[in-house]
């Protein structure tokens, strides 16, 4: 008899504990659900409908109309501007992403130094282009970049160069579009790199010198393996955002024989310019394809190299 009272008693007991777990599951999910929602509506739904749109030829008034592979084929087989498009923003690229992250990890490496004075300033100094409008940069460089009174065309013609029409050729557009992105994320990538190297400890580097060594050894031997975990990441944003690349052309001009025409210039063209929302979309997409490639793709160099040490 006591056993059967004993059971009665704790049973409403844990149901009231299993009751609570679960009002507290249902609060957390209500907590987060604002950010899922929005998410759902800006992020998965516009994926799901742009590959939808990719299968169809649309121009956003009439009814879609499914041509298949159609837009996939015609991107591949009888569009030349698309592959000039994808020449370009591999080319600006690597123009822009590698110097960018050398020159950021060099500059928080002098950053970190000790007997460096007013490391706040400097640190506010290279992160201030990150914030600046890209439109007045764009403004700025385009005077700098001037084929007739541009500074820079200034400075060269004191060692017997003639003005370069940076606007009007492959290599002068490239540069100063890389130009562009460098000045804007050098300085964002360097405060990153900084914290990993703030992270790091001094003895190492206390030890590094008493073997006799000099600040690039230090670098190279010590700096750069330690800081391989977040190199990999800014490399791997570099690229994403480089893949991306749309306002500094668009500001810039993509000069007269399309020199600086990006991919996603390009897509924007076909889209609100020609209202081509199915061929845009198919653009997008293999931009996208392209993107994942070149992440699983340091993924696993990544590995590997992790692996070998």
């Amino acid at each position: 008899m006591k056993q059967e009272l004993a059971t009665n008693k704790s049973a409403p007991i844990k149901t009231k504990k299993y009751s609570q777990k679960a009002a507290d599951r249902r609060s957390g999910y209500l907590f987060i659900s604002p950010f899922f929602i929005l998410f759902g509506i800006f992020g998965v739904f516009p994926l799901l409908f742009t590959a939808y749109l990719s299968f169809h030829k649309w121009d956003i008034l009439g009814t879609a109309e499914f041509v298949g592979f159609k837009n996939y084929i015609s991107l591949f087989t009888n569009d030349p501007l698309f592959w000039k498009a994808l020449g370009n923003t591999f080319s600006i690229w690597i123009l822009s992403t590698i110097p960018q992250l050398i020159a950021a990890l060099v500059i928080a490496f002098l950053l970190n130094q000790a007997f460096l004075k007013g490391k706040a300033f400097f640190r506010l100094s290279i992160f201030m282009p990150n914030v600046t409008s890209i439109v007045a940069v764009a403004i700025i460089f385009s005077a700098m970049f001037g084929t007739q009174y541009g500074i820079v065309n200034y400075v060269l013609s004191f060692f017997g160069i003639e003005p370069i029409n940076w606007k009007g050729s492959y290599v002068g557009t490239h540069v100063v579009i890389s130009a562009m992105v460098m000045w804007r994320w050098v300085g964002y990538n360097a405060i990153i790199y900084l914290a990993g190297l703030q992270g790091i400890s001094k003895d190492l580097y206390e030890a590094a010198i008493i073997d006799g060594a000099s600040k690039m050894q230090q670098l190279i031997y010590i700096t750069v393996p330690l800081l391989r975990p977040i190199i990999i990441f800014t490399v791997l944003q570099s690229t994403i955002g480089g893949m991306q690349i749309f306002t500094e052309p668009l500001l810039f001009g993509k000069g007269g024989n399309n020199q600086g025409l990006t991919m996603t210039l390009y897509l924007y063209e076909e889209a609100f310019t020609r209202f081509s929302f199915g061929y845009a979309s198919a653009i997008a997409w293999l931009l996208f394809i392209i993107i994942i490639i070149f992440s699983l793709t340091n993924v696993m160099l990544t590995r590997k190299i992790n692996s070998t040490d």
